[in-house]
């Protein structure tokens, strides 16, 4: 049998990655990063860096990163909540997961954005559990009925109760990780065992340019010394915070990607950590930074393919919509953001479900994007051989007055060859008139009630639930605040 092959797309030449990768050492031994945490500060002097005490602007040579890039691993398994099932994050292994987060919900029901409410985490969390094509959750709303100061502890404990897929997660203040860490032992059973089976991946974003604020980077160092997988989310836009080229944001994101990579190894030697970002091209006529933009896809697409170079798993902000409501643009931008970044073999894919420049999720929009996932899944399964001969013994016994349809052949291969959609109607135009000529919108919101169902109830046990909600009042309570029964029964 043939191999198939995985169809792939390449950014750069080799000569080009090797130049930007050039040029970012060239920017952090001449130009350096500004770095706000003193921690962080302290590593990179006895790493032998040059620190500048009063800016804060931290210089460093090429053998520092040469360093902890032989000491990052080149892949990173998660898991599940159970311990049991993996996902490799690494080579070409592909994972879809929701974009996050957001401050604002797409309401089908009004056709507006507003702010989400606990009831939305729950039901968003519940949702993904139930997405075949997302291997891993995040923890993608902010709930506007809960202070800021617990927010992020908040939608982990909703996503710990409500799915069990890995989770992409992040810090909002720098008090928030030791919860969130209790939270993640409590399910795992202990720090060796989530050390041994990561269950979280923490997004930490630099400051564009290169900059590296007190919070991000004490998250880089907490999540290092824990085992728990950082994922570098470098943010420059084009023209605004970053050079207006696609190759000079490149330089960017590459040389803060690095001073993340920096710090981790610095902090624990072998520390997990994910070459990210979430760049954009900025829109000069509009003053907005378009995700769904085909420029910031090809940023996305050339640092993964720089990120794999040095030998870094990669994550990218791609497969995601500008648009202000599930409409045709949405499905557009998002399916050729979801196929680009599969065929660049990017290993955490974050966006789906989101819309109007990373600020609005929508459940809708996810049960749709969840088609678009499977679609770019079948695309990077390549065409197989399936057997031998191909086709040569089925046509000499079907070409004159067979039935394909009803062969054995087809029964044993069709489901393997194609991929069915949940909601992406394929219907013929007069079953369409006659179910009442629904829109893909209205057949994705009928589809997340179906998935829902009459009651959305946790998936911890009871034991495991009652522990987890009260690290999580005992953090409220530390700090000033008493949570609502809507808050506490999760």
């Amino acid at each position: 049998m043939i191999k198939p092959l995985r169809p792939s797309v390449n950014m750069l030449s080799q000569q080009f990655v090797e130049k930007i990768v050039g040029e970012a050492y060239q920017v952090l031994e001449q130009t350096g990063v500004y770095v706000e945490n003193t921690t962080a500060i302290e590593l990179f002097r006895g790493a032998g860096a040059r620190i500048d005490q009063s800016s804060k602007r931290v210089c460093f040579e090429a053998k520092i990163i040469d360093q902890s890039l032989s000491t990052a691993p080149h892949s990173i398994s998660m898991y599940d909540a159970t311990g049991e099932k993996s996902f490799l994050v690494g080579e070409d292994e592909v994972h879809f997961d929701p974009g996050s987060a957001a401050l604002k919900i797409f309401d089908h029901s009004t056709q507006s954005e507003r702010k989400p409410v606990t009831k939305d985490l729950v039901k968003f969390s519940s949702l993904i559990q139930r997405l075949e094509n997302f291997d891993f959750q995040s923890t993608g709303l902010i709930s506007s009925d809960v202070p800021e100061k617990i927010a992020d502890c908040h939608r982990l404990l909703v996503a710990l109760q409500c799915c069990s897929k890995p989770i992409v997660t992040g810090l909002f203040v720098v008090e928030g990780f030791r919860p969130m860490y209790e939270m993640l032992k409590a399910v795992r059973g202990g720090s060796e065992e989530l050390r041994k089976r990561p269950l979280a991946i923490f997004d930490a974003c630099p400051s564009p340019p290169l900059k590296w604020s007190n919070l991000t980077t004490q998250s880089l160092i907490d999540c290092a010394r824990a085992g728990i997988p950082s994922e570098l989310v470098s943010m420059p836009l084009t023209g605004a915070t970053a050079p207006v080229t696609l190759a000079g944001a490149l330089v960017q994101l590459t040389a803060e990607n690095l001073a993340g990579v920096v710090i981790t190894q610095l902090a624990s030697p072998g520390a997990p950590v994910i070459f990210g970002g979430s760049p954009s091209c900025f829109d000069m006529h509009t003053a907005n930074p378009p995700m769904g933009a085909i420029e910031t896809m090809m940023i996305d697409s050339a640092y993964s393919q720089i990120g794999k170079w040095l030998g870094l798993p990669v994550h990218a902000y791609i497969g995601l919509s500008d648009s202000k409501c599930v409409d045709a643009q949405a499905g557009l931008e998002t399916g050729i953001g979801a196929v680009l970044g599969a065929l660049s073999g990017i290993n955490v894919i974050s966006g789906g479900g989101m819309m109007d420049y990373e600020s609005a999720q929508s459940l809708e929009k996810l049960v749709i994007d969840n088609d678009i996932c499977g679609m770019a899944y079948r695309l990077i399964q390549g065409v197989a051989q399936r057997d031998e001969p191909i086709a040569v013994d089925l046509l000499s016994e079907l070409a004159i007055g067979g039935d394909f349809m009803t062969h054995p052949h087809t029964l044993q291969w069709h489901l393997l060859e194609q991929k069915y959609s949940r909601v992406i109607n394929r219907d013929g135009y007069d079953q369409w008139v006659q179910s009442g000529k629904p829109t893909l919108a209205h057949r994705a919101s009928e589809r997340v009630k179906e998935l829902l169902g009459e009651e959305v109830v946790g998936i911890q046990s009871p034991n495991k639930g009652e522990e987890l909600r009260k690290i999580f009042e005992a953090h409220s309570k530390s700090l000033g605040f008493v949570m609502s029964p809507s808050v506490s029964k999760i």
